[in-house]
């Protein structure tokens, strides 16, 4: 990479992590909050109830499911508000004519969304451990898991971002699709409960298996091989970086 190219990505990341900073409040506060409630409703007053999960208590159970379910969507959130806030006021257009490659803008956004991605699910493992004894039986497979998903999803609110027309559009695809996705995803379950067809459908949805890699590298267990999870990773990060390129390249969605 150039020197250009360089500073153009820095001063891309730096613009985006300094737009989630400013607004603390509003980024970094409200899924703490509600991951605690989490903690309190799902892992304290009903986990006692349900008794073991997978062989470990359910609070211990779901604890990496709600942290990468925090990084999931606040990734997604900061990328596909950010950049269609770019659209919206007509700065991407600048940004598009500059002489930096396409791949730099990519890169420089999708970077923003996975710090705060990261940044949120630091922050989510720490108030776990109020509720929580956490053991981390394969810390690579905790970091790697986390920086492919957070990449993933900032990618994927970036392919969101560019087909919205209005800020409605941009809360769509979160309420309706990766919600419930993520619901589904075996955050508060183990799917070897489900009846075959249901667990045969659950294959489906991709976030059972990011979850699963990383409950595997907390706990050394996952109803999905790694090798599975990984491979769903790498095969949807290399298809959306390459539509995300494709559709900045031809102007898709940002040409008025």
């Amino acid at each position: 990479m150039n020197s250009r190219n360089r500073i153009a990505l820095t001063s891309i990341v730096y613009k985006e992590i300094n737009r989630f900073m400013r607004i603390w409040v509003q980024t970094l506060v409200p899924p703490a909050i509600t991951m605690t409630l989490y903690f309190i409703i799902f892992g304290s007053l009903i986990g006692s109830r349900v008794g073991k999960m997978g062989g470990y208590d359910y609070m211990e159970f779901i604890v990496p499911g709600l942290i990468m379910m925090s990084v999931i969507t606040n990734s997604y959130s900061n990328v596909a508000s950010s950049f269609f806030s770019a659209k919206f006021q007509r700065f991407i257009e600048e940004m598009l004519v500059a002489p930096v490659p396409n791949s730099i803008i990519i890169l420089g956004f999708v970077a923003g969304g996975m710090a705060r991605g990261l940044l949120v699910g630091a922050i989510v493992t720490m108030v776990s451990l109020f509720f929580a004894h956490i053991q981390i039986q394969h810390p690579l497979v905790v970091v790697i898991t986390v920086i492919l998903t957070s990449l993933l999803f900032s990618l994927g609110g970036l392919l969101n971002a560019v087909f919205a027309k209005s800020f409605d559009d941009i809360s769509i695809v979160p309420t309706f699709i990766l919600t419930p996705l993520t619901y589904l995803g075996g955050v508060f379950y183990s799917i070897s409960l489900l009846p075959a067809f249901w667990q045969g459908l659950s294959h489906i949805n991709p976030i059972l298996y990011m979850v699963n890699a990383f409950r595997y590298g907390f706990l050394g267990t996952a109803d999905i091989a790694l090798w599975q999870a990984f491979s769903v990773l790498g095969v949807m990060i290399v298809a959306m970086y390459a539509l995300a390129h494709y559709l900045i390249k031809n102007g898709v969605g940002l040409r008025h």
